[in-house]
């Protein structure tokens, strides 16, 4: 739940755990943000035999089995750790809930690796139930994710929408908008037991939709303005 004022002022009523959980929100966006982009970047700087170089593969997941796999496995890493430890409001249970849950699930989607990608060979230890794990846990860390977005972060001490500061209306529409777009995409890439297709996008859309809410939530709009107007001070006063 968010404490809302009708104050614009940022800084007004702040406190260190405040602050902190915003900081905690956007680092969790920024590691969604970064994970499809880069993993298939250090996949392609760094090839894996019986892999086309810079083909995209089937999922996400499949870059566990390429050059990219530090990246992947150590961005769900710490993605759980980050999760496992969201404070989240003090009267609200269900951000810790879904947090620790959310947290396992990356823990075990990492544990348990997918399948391995046509043209590779499945390590000695792997074996089929670990797919099975993989898919189920992946389910659950999105229904996390959507759970935050569509639910937890758009409650509020204020019952009434319209009562709220427009900032905060904002937020909650951008959040929603991301469940949405979150929904949308695990059914896109569930069709996929049918059809085959690969679900590498629909898992990058989902997880970026993922990302902004968070960075959403976290406010991270606020110290890039921050930032951008002590550039522009500085160049002013340095034209002087």
């Amino acid at each position: 739940m968010e404490m809302t004022t009708l104050s614009s002022a940022p800084a007004v009523g702040a406190t260190p755990e405040s602050l902190s959980q915003q900081a905690h929100r956007r680092l969790i966006g920024v590691l969604g943000l970064l994970l499809p982009v880069f993993i298939y970047v250090v996949a392609g700087l760094l090839p894996t035999v019986g892999l086309n170089r810079w083909k995209v593969l089937n999922s996400v997941s499949s870059y566990y089995y390429t050059g990219a796999v530090s990246v992947f496995v150590g961005v769900l890493f710490a993605l759980a750790l980050f999760l496992l430890t969201y404070p989240g409001y003090r009267d609200v249970a269900a951000d810790r809930i879904v947090g620790r849950v959310g947290g396992l699930a990356a823990i075990a989607v990492t544990v348990f690796p997918t399948s391995a990608p046509d043209g590779l060979s499945a390590p000695s230890w792997w074996r089929p139930s670990m797919a099975v794990i993989h898919y189920v846990s992946a389910v659950v860390l999105f229904v996390a994710f959507i759970l935050f977005a569509i639910w937890l972060f758009r409650k509020s001490s204020i019952p009434r929408r319209r009562d709220r500061p427009r900032e905060k209306r904002r937020r909650d529409d951008i959040c929603l908008a991301c469940g949405i777009v979150m929904i949308v995409a695990v059914l896109w890439a569930a069709s996929a037991m049918f059809t085959h297709a690969p679900i590498f996008l629909p898992e990058s859309i989902a997880i970026i939709a993922f990302a902004v809410s968070w960075l959403t939530k976290g406010e991270a709009r606020k110290p890039v303005m921050q930032m951008v107007r002590r550039i522009q001070q500085r160049m002013r006063f340095s034209g002087r």
